[in-house]
């Protein structure tokens, strides 16, 4: 088996790459620049470049696709383009060229309108509702993927909720900067309940996805640790595993919201450089709790996380403490 994987270049498209290497699989990466992982073969393009996708795809036969443009703001257009466009012509191409499985990475946010998800399986993705440019092309392009799943195409979606662990640029560097410049509150004291998922537990839960296609095709999965935690939790295990102060000062979440709702059309107009401090979607997440029932997923996908949160937080720490390069 030789598997596309887009988006290697990312912390999840690597751990994912790297997973797939040591379960024997021949891989090949596809991404704007080189991904750096050892032993898969590397190809460069833009999943928005036909011929680029093309030249890819010759001699593969599975493919895990990453590859999106990932942000709380930004040109509507760009999202559209990369995450809804550059998934069809994927799809597409894969198709003709043979390819056989399929998985398509999505996110939980596709199925979420702004209200708590407590519990909840994976629930049909709703571009009409979906908050946010991401989450509303995401959604768009997960119903792409799974209305191309057929015979002898099988596509399987995977929905990774929050996922952090060393090297993590996003979430985790977010957190920590902000933490160490004060600017990180507590929305209505952190008290929502939400989970989160490690990124080796993720590696391994896609990796499974690949390996079950043909069996669960036509689906989608919501990938967690099945540990909710308060988000002042999280967020405490986080920037003490960094060394730096954890939230402590809190805010209500009807003014984060408005907040959000302001800062978000200020950015259209000048966006900075950097991520909006505060959006609604922003808001919404850590103020309402979203936590999901992972019996299904860890049924059909023969799947169960090996990494607790504690023992994540533990191997944050000591990444942090063996003087690891600053995020």
């Amino acid at each position: 088996m030789t598997t596309l994987v887009t988006g290697a270049s990312g912390l999840l498209g690597r751990a994912v790459a790297v997973e797939l290497l040591r379960r024997g699989v021949s891989v090949r990466t596809f991404q704007r620049r080189p991904s750096g992982v050892d032993g898969a073969e590397g190809y460069t393009g833009s999943i928005t470049d036909p011929a680029a996708v093309e030249r890819a795809l010759v001699g593969v036969d599975s493919v895990v696709h990453l590859a999106a443009k990932v942000s709380l703001a930004g040109d509507p257009s760009e999202f559209e383009a990369v995450n809804v466009g550059g998934t069809k012509l994927l799809l597409a191409a894969a198709a003709r060229a043979g390819v056989r499985r399929f998985v398509f990475v999505s996110s939980p946010s596709v199925a979420h309108s702004g209200s708590s998800l407590s519990g909840e399986g994976a629930g049909p993705a709703d571009p009409l509702r979906a908050r946010g440019d991401y989450a509303r092309t995401k959604a768009e392009a997960e119903l792409l993927a799974l209305a191309a799943d057929a015979a002898g195409f099988s596509v399987v979606v995977v929905r990774p909720h929050l996922v952090w662990g060393p090297g993590d640029t996003q979430l985790v560097a977010r957190i920590v900067d902000r933490s160490r410049s004060g600017r990180l509150p507590l929305l209505a004291h952190g008290t929502a309940l939400i989970d989160t998922l490690y990124i080796d537990n993720a590696a391994t839960g896609i990796a499974q996805a690949l390996a079950r296609a043909v069996d669960v095709h036509g689906r989608a999965y919501v990938l967690t640790n099945g540990e909710p935690r308060p988000v002042a939790e999280l967020l405490g295990g986080i920037c003490r595993a960094a060394g730096v102060p954890a939230p402590e000062r809190s805010i209500p979440a009807r003014l984060a919201t408005t907040a959000g709702s302001l800062i978000e059309a200020v950015w259209r107009l000048r966006p900075g450089l950097d991520e909006p401090p505060m959006t609604r979607f922003l808001a919404e997440q850590l103020s309402t709790a979203h936590w999901f029932d992972q019996r299904r997923t860890r049924h059909d996908l023969d799947w169960h996380p090996s990494v607790s949160l504690d023992a994540g937080f533990a191997s944050l720490a000591a990444w942090y403490a063996s003087g690891a390069p600053a995020l």
